[in-house]
């Protein structure tokens, strides 16, 4: 059975309520085997694949000396910032506020209010200002809303009045991507290219994220009007990776690379944990669910980095700055149940495989700061990284959520 789904501009996609079977795989566990059965097979497997496996924890102590700042708080669960011109911040906050950072200060009245459903893990999440936005004022959000009826995920552009204190939609991007309670993707992030990239989750459908018909379990491309680009791998498809269970993060080490975060299974078909870093090009298929964490098949990309406990991982920005000369060139990842933040570096001789990994502000306070959902690099050059302790799943403090400086 099958159903259409209008982009902006008109475009119409054939989209599949049923989703693709999944292809007969060889993965690196038996969902009947023991712990220990399935800890050794899949050790086997990612030292044969060249993806790291985390057996126990999440890490060793970060040796790079660190602090980190605040920049602001009183903020509600915020989900993702988008820098402007002049080093203002348009903050979103999950029940449905745009906030305003203007001199270092949290403007009391939100830029716009947008109808949101925010139960589980739905609301309003990613924002991204267009790469024009000094001209144009135009930015993006991606939220839950209902429509008709019934919920569904949407990216929608707005634009900034020139006084920064309010906000208007222009348009809707793309509309009825999968939702569910939980594993709602909502990452938004322009590339290198200029064109708008769309992190999607499965919607708790895991056989959606193997079909390229449909907008769940996907990093999606669209160009800044919301139409295809004539060079997505899929033609007229929005589709530009799939295969993935509930990515939050993603980041260009060039222009043709992506790496990957995304999260593990937390009960499907027995499996649980095994959160995973990826490295990606246009067409890739991750495997879930017929692969996750380590595990391989020649139809699919293999991980580079996966843990057997649970992360998971929310934002991911790879270092540019010169504050901290030692990340420069590594991939920054903020955990939600693990509480860290995740450094990741490459090997620049085999580029799919990790070279070092290392945890820092581990826990709560003092020594951590608790759950972190955003990473991205600010203009200054410094990363920028927010707290989600106020989502229901933390320990929210008084002066509830918060962004925080990383730096020396």
């Amino acid at each position: 059975m099958k159903h259409t789904r209008i982009l902006a501009g008109g475009l119409v996609v054939s989209m599949s309520l049923l989703g693709l079977a999944s292809c007969s795989a060889t993965t690196s566990e038996s969902t009947t085997a023991t712990n220990e059965e399935r800890t050794k097979t899949e050790l086997a497997s990612a030292s044969n694949q060249g993806c790291t496996l985390v057996k126990d924890g999440f890490g060793p102590q970060g040796k790079v000396n660190v602090r980190a700042e605040e920049v602001v708080t009183g903020l509600e669960v915020p989900w993702g910032i988008a820098f402007l011109p002049g080093g203002e911040m348009l903050v979103t906050e999950r029940p449905g506020r745009v906030r305003l950072v203007r001199d270092g200060e949290l403007q009391p009245s939100p830029v716009a209010t947008v109808n949101v459903t925010d139960s589980g893990e739905g609301g309003l999440l990613g924002i991204a200002a267009h790469p024009n936005f000094a001209d144009n004022r135009l930015f993006y959000l991606y939220y839950t809303t209902d429509k008709n009826g019934s919920p569904v995920n949407r990216v929608e552009r707005w634009q900034l009045s020139p006084d920064g204190i309010n906000a208007s939609s222009d348009r809707i991007i793309l509309d009825e991507i999968p939702v569910a309670l939980f594993h709602n993707g909502g990452r938004l992030r322009f590339g290198p290219d200029g064109m708008l990239y769309i992190g999607t989750g499965d919607a708790r459908a895991p056989e959606s994220s193997q079909n390229v018909d449909s907008l769940a379990g996907k990093i999606l491309r669209l160009t800044p009007d919301g139409q295809v680009p004539p060079d997505n791998p899929f033609p007229g498809n929005p589709v530009f990776i799939s295969g993935i269970r509930n990515t939050q993060g993603f980041d260009w080490p060039n222009e043709s690379v992506l790496w990957v975060t995304d999260h593990g299974p937390s009960g499907e078909l027995g499996r649980s944990g095994r959160d995973r870093v990826s490295v990606a090009r246009a067409g890739d298929n991750l495997g879930w669910p017929t692969t996750y964490g380590c595990g391989s098949n020649e139809n699919f990309v293999t991980s580079s980095l996966s843990w057997r406990d649970a992360v998971p991982p929310g934002g991911a920005a790879i270092y540019t700055g010169n504050a901290i000369p030692e990340w420069k060139g590594s991939l920054m990842i903020g955990t939600l149940g693990s509480r860290h933040l995740h450094r990741v570096v490459f090997d620049p001789d085999s580029p799919q495989q990790v070279q070092l990994h290392e945890v820092y502000f581990r826990g709560q306070s003092p020594n951590g700061f608790g759950r972190l959902r955003e990473v991205i690099m600010g203009p200054d050059g410094e990363l920028y990284v927010t707290t989600s302790n106020c989502d229901g799943r933390g320990s929210c403090p008084p002066e509830q959520d918060k962004i925080l400086r990383i730096t020396r």
